[in-house]
């Protein structure tokens, strides 16, 4: 019989992601069983992935990636630590690392992870926390798959809240903006397409621009000049309460997700 060394429980669009993201880390296709229900989807998962094992039901397996909505975890859990898993990683929202605890068992090993939508093309931002039974070589191998799609950090488990506030939440706040862009850009006169294009090319050069230099405030003022446009549109954003309503909304992203964790 077969042992995976890592099986990925459910292959929605994040997991399917971590399945890429591993391949092309280096895992060889053998290693890794990806466990989905929908007869569709492990159709589509196959073709995605050739020599991956797709499977209605968790296999023999060393380890286990939980990627299924917060109400199948609990059964998640039990499936893998009974197919062998001496290691779960999950990226479910909202489950705590106590109550993955209760359902894996004692002897499973439990790190609880917060990634965001970007890791569907390898730019992903996540934080990990580990269970009272994890050390040092339990929260790298937990950086080791998440690292395939993007950046890792470790946090305690009280600060993933906050991470799901800024990191999780926090493209649906860019997307906000490149769209109030965008529509600037036809108000202004552009076509909807140019203005879209460099609404895209803004983003993508900024980013660059962040990770390589750091600093946002110091990169801000070197594009403002005095009297400038940029200082124009600035006073304006200001005036509208535009940096208090991003850390407002920061602020209410974490309060809900500590209030959906309490259920």
């Amino acid at each position: 019989m077969t042992t995976y060394r890592l099986a990925v429980v459910g292959g929605g669009n994040m997991g399917a992601a971590l399945v890429g993201g591993l391949l092309q880390g280096g895992w060889q296709p053998a290693d890794l069983a990806v466990v989905e229900v929908s007869a569709t989807r492990a159709t589509q998962l196959a073709e995605l992935f050739p020599g991956v094992a797709v499977v209605a039901d968790t296999p023999a397996c060393q380890a286990a990636l939980i990627a299924v909505k917060p109400y199948d975890v609990a059964t998640a859990c039990a499936a893998a630590a009974k197919a062998g898993a001496t290691r779960l990683l999950s990226i479910a929202a909202g489950i705590s690392i106590d109550a993955l605890q209760e359902a894996a068992g004692p002897d499973v090993v439990v790190v609880r992870a917060m990634p965001n939508t970007p890791a569907l093309v390898g730019e992903g931002a996540a934080a990990i926390c580990g269970g009272s039974t994890a050390d040092d070589a339990d929260l790298e191998w937990a950086e080791g798959i998440l690292g395939a799609v993007g950046i890792v950090v470790r946090v305690p488990e009280s600060q993933l809240d906050a991470v799901t506030g800024l990191a999780g939440s926090g493209p649906a706040y860019l997307f906000l903006v490149a769209e109030a862009l965008t529509e600037a850009g036809v108000l202004a006169g552009l076509s909807r397409a140019n203005a879209e294009q460099l609404v895209t090319q803004l983003f993508v050069g900024s980013a660059a621009l962040l990770a390589d230099r750091g600093d946002p405030a110091t990169l801000r003022a070197n594009v403002t000049s005095p009297g400038g446009t940029t200082a124009a549109g600035l006073r304006v954003l200001e005036e509208h309460g535009v940096r208090s309503a991003f850390l407002e909304a920061v602020m209410a992203a974490t309060a809900r997700g500590a209030e959906l964790g309490r259920r």
